[in-house]
């Protein structure tokens, strides 16, 4: 009898350490997811590859500059419109509630914002994105970053 009460003490705490990884990981892959939305983000801003970010930015899109608001249509024409030289994302600090994932990150990089250079010190962005039927959608961005 004590020899299957010890194996029935065994068997749930390996299902419990068990569960508790599971849910470190799905914790870690909404970080990941994030990231790496952000990256791609980034990758297709250097590239000027507005086909690509138009497929993925929300209809409803909104964003906050040093120079004001825009909607989708004025950020998609300041994306094509930018000039990115090598940049560093780092510090990433993600959330995801419920669909909607909202990414904390700060970016080190040489651009060029209407006419103007801003500085490559390093300074916040904020980026959300909201997960639907067909894929993750950018719906939201602030840019921190002074301008001279």
């Amino acid at each position: 009898m004590k020899v299957v009460k010890v194996v029935l003490i065994v068997i749930f705490a390996f299902l419990f350490v068990n569960q508790a990884a599971l849910a470190d990981q799905e914790a870690a892959s909404e970080i990941d997811q994030g990231e790496k939305l952000v990256r791609q983000l980034w990758a297709d801003m250097k590239e000027r590859d507005v086909a690509a970010i138009e497929k993925y930015i929300a209809p409803g899109f909104q964003s906050v500059h040093q120079d004001g608001a825009r909607d989708r249509e004025q950020e998609l024409e300041l994306i094509a419109n930018l000039s990115l030289g090598q940049y560093t994302l780092s510090d990433f600090s993600s959330t995801q509630t419920g669909p909607a994932v909202i990414v904390i990150y700060f970016v080190s990089v040489e651009e060029t914002i209407e006419g103007q250079r801003l500085s490559s010190t390093p300074a916040a962005r904020l980026s959300a994105f909201l997960e639907t039927d067909s894929d993750w959608q950018w719906i939201a961005h602030a840019n921190l970053k002074a301008m001279k």
